[in-house]
């Protein structure tokens, strides 16, 4: 299976917005037009995701409320998503990093000195 395509939004300020797109080809045709497709065919998690380092590349957390209200001037994923794929720019095959996970938990704190 082909790696999901990226589509990074450039931010007005300092985010920068990610969606992901499992077909292009459903991208193109409804980019031509066809509005019957539904969004949920063409992104492949239907959330839009934030690069709070700027950039297509780096970590992504799902963009909160506030951080879409304040970028797109609503909280609707539907009509963000819909401009993303307008108006992004496609960064094919661009490594998927969610969240700040951390790969090393059993370790706790360490020696604290107490």
């Amino acid at each position: 299976m082909a790696a999901p395509h990226k589509l990074f939004y450039k931010g007005s300020n300092v985010d920068d917005f990610v969606i992901f797109v499992d077909d292009v080809n459903l991208r193109e045709k409804y980019l031509k037009g066809d509005t019957t497709i539904p969004l949920i065919d063409i992104v492949s998690i239907y959330k839009v995701f934030v690069n709070r380092q700027g950039g297509s590349e780096g970590v992504l957390d799902e963009a909160s409320k506030n951080e879409l209200s304040n970028e797109f001037g609503t909280t609707d994923v539907d009509a963000i998503i819909k401009k993303i794929l307008k108006e992004g720019s496609d960064k094919q095959g661009s490594s998927i990093q969610r969240g700040g996970n951390s790969h090393n938990d059993s370790m706790g704190a360490g020696n604290t000195g107490n």
